[in-house]
């Protein structure tokens, strides 16, 4: 198994192998270091084979498994949905402290999270914080679906509503907290990206048209009809977007108050404020 993602060039052929032979036997990575000898029976080898076919074509290995933690939490994905990444954790880590600073102040906070896919960002915090209530939108029914799911399985559904919505058109009321991973490639870099992203993220969560700065447009402008006084916005940005994007929300009289990079060390997530 191993050898054959090896020579169809993954990157990391004895994790993906893990994983997915994990996934059928109920094997945790460290249940390979312990217990190593326990034997797989034809039905679940069937299974192990067809999900190693999969990923030799290229398929990422959490699209295969369906599934992807994010802050503790385990996300059900779909075919409209980006799988969240450990990176954009930066970005709940920045927004925290700031819910908890309403929570105390007015002993709520209420959320919105736009282009919300699985629901990730938003449902992260609503765990994190019990007093908070949030609204995931999305132009993506199916993203919309799998996030009511995931707000569900893990008994935040009751403060949590997804809303089907391109930006601001649908979306009513005030918010503490304004909140987007949206799409921020090129749409000229598209064709360029690696295959397991061209070939399988839906393409509306990843192009943010010519320059890759239009979503930040859609935000700044708007938002001042959606955000509380003493509110803020956290956008999740490319690593080469910080100048541009503060910028334009400094137009829109908007203040940086925090930039926050990733694990990896590059520019991920800002913080605005009137």
């Amino acid at each position: 198994m191993r050898k054959r993602l090896t020579d169809a060039g993954m990157a990391d052929p004895l994790t993906d192998t893990r994983l997915l032979i994990g996934e059928v036997i109920g094997f945790s990575l460290t249940d390979f270091v312990l217990n190593g000898a326990r034997p797989v029976s034809e039905e679940e080898m069937a299974q192990i084979e067809a999900m190693i076919a999969r990923r030799e074509h290229g398929e990422p290995v959490h699209r295969i498994l369906g599934h992807r933690e994010f802050y503790g939490l385990d996300f059900m994905l779909s075919r409209g949905t980006l799988e969240p990444r450990p990176d954009t954790e930066v970005l709940v880590d920045a927004l925290l402290p700031h819910v908890k600073r309403i929570i105390a102040k007015t002993g709520a906070a209420r959320i919105l999270d736009m282009g919300t896919g699985t629901g990730a960002i938003c449902l992260a915090l609503l765990q994190q914080c019990p007093e908070a209530t949030g609204v995931g939108s999305d132009i993506s029914t199916d993203a919309l679906e799998t996030a009511r799911k995931n707000a569900q399985r893990h008994g935040l559904d009751t403060r949590f509503e997804a809303v089907e919505s391109h930006w601001f058109a649908q979306i009513s009321g005030r918010f503490d907290i304004i909140v987007s991973n949206p799409p921020y490639i090129k749409t000229a870099v598209i064709e360029t990206l690696d295959r397991d992203v061209r070939k399988f993220d839906p393409m509306q969560a990843l192009d943010g048209g010519k320059d890759g700065l239009s979503p930040y447009r859609s935000i700044a402008e708007k938002a001042v009809d959606f955000l509380n006084e003493d509110g803020v916005i956290g956008v999740e940005i490319g690593y080469d977007q910080k100048v541009d994007v503060a910028a334009i929300f400094a137009s829109n009289a908007y203040g940086c108050i925090e930039a926050i990079r990733d694990y990896g060390g590059n520019d991920r997530a800002m913080i605005f404020r009137k």
